[in-house]
């Protein structure tokens, strides 16, 4: 391997790329820096603008005239940030995610397309070597937070979240196909009938494969959402992806206007206990009960989404 090689490399993925943003406007009408800030946006539901300069590497004047734009053109929300009042949180309106949303289907065709050009039986080598040079590159280096991606849900992901809770349920605690069957029908009932607008699931990503999952549904009482099935890999946890996870599930919740959210879970889950309790739940009621083949004790959670709220 010779310095030759790698900037051999990089002249043939630069066209590459270049050919596919350049037929289908992959960014129009903002510019690459521009929609990687938007990206960032849509998939952190916590930041401000040190966290952008230090994830993207940008010089403070450059990002603080691309926020001032986007403020102007109703992309983004700025109010003092609930981990430091000296610090300015930014924030998508409705208007500036749909803008990352396009923008996000945009990347997905324009990869889309390349990757329709390797045969199926290539891809897990495509996959494999992918990782490969990640690791390699990285410098040893464990993975940190801000590598992991929040995202909304691609084929196969739905089948992940049944598969994954099943068999993390199953070795961690003892619960039998019961669980499996009950997660299956969740995950089904939201594929089938779910409204986009105020219902979403959340996929936790790491190194291109996802180590997370968290959903936001409709509850039967008015004004009320409901979290549901989060879970976060056992080699990815300690990277606060399950703190990510329900703060994308609140900040969307109180954005679409729900007034309460709320979740059922069991005692025995301390480490997710913790998390809703950092996130201002309340335990509102509790009952012994007999499933998935163990004795348990349901636990009913409610955040007031008004009381939190800025």
């Amino acid at each position: 391997m010779t310095v030759q090689d790698i900037r051999s490399f990089n002249r043939f993925y630069t066209n590459v790329i270049g050919a596919l943003d350049y037929s289908r406007h992959l960014y129009a009408p903002f510019t690459l820096t521009e929609s990687r800030v938007l990206y960032e946006l849509a998939h952190s539901a916590d930041t401000d603008a040190a966290d952008l300069r230090s994830e993207l590497s940008l010089d403070a004047g450059y990002l603080s005239r691309i926020l001032n734009r986007f403020e102007q053109d109703g992309l983004i929300e700025r109010a003092p940030s609930e981990r430091d009042p000296r610090r300015r949180r930014v924030t998508l309106t409705g208007r500036g995610r749909e803008t990352a949303d396009l923008l996000a289907e945009r990347a997905d065709e324009s990869v889309g397309a390349l990757l329709a050009t390797v045969p199926d039986p290539d891809r897990p080598r495509l996959a494999e070597a992918l990782r490969t040079v990640r690791t390699l590159l990285s410098g040893g280096r464990g993975p940190r937070p801000e590598d992991v991606v929040l995202r909304e849900p691609g084929p196969g992901d739905l089948g992940w979240i049944v598969q994954r809770n099943a068999a993390l349920y199953a070795a961690e605690y003892d619960f039998n196909a019961d669980y499996e069957g009950l997660v299956a029908r969740i995950v089904a009932d939201f594929a089938e009938d779910h409204d986009p607008h105020l219902e979403r699931v959340w996929i936790a990503e790491l190194a291109g494969r996802p180590v997370g999952c968290v959903m936001c549904v409709r509850d039967d009482a008015p004004g009320t959402a409901r979290l549901r099935l989060l879970l976060v890999e056992p080699d990815a946890r300690g990277l606060r992806i399950g703190d990510r996870l329900v703060s994308a599930v609140v900040e969307f919740a109180r954005g679409v206007g729900y007034h309460d959210l709320v979740l059922w879970t069991n005692d025995i889950l301390g480490a997710a206990r913790r998390i809703y309790q950092r996130h201002g739940f309340v335990l509102v009621a509790e009952k012994p009960h007999r499933s998935f083949g163990q004795d348990l004790v349901g636990q009913d959670w409610r955040l007031d989404l008004h009381a939190t709220g800025e």
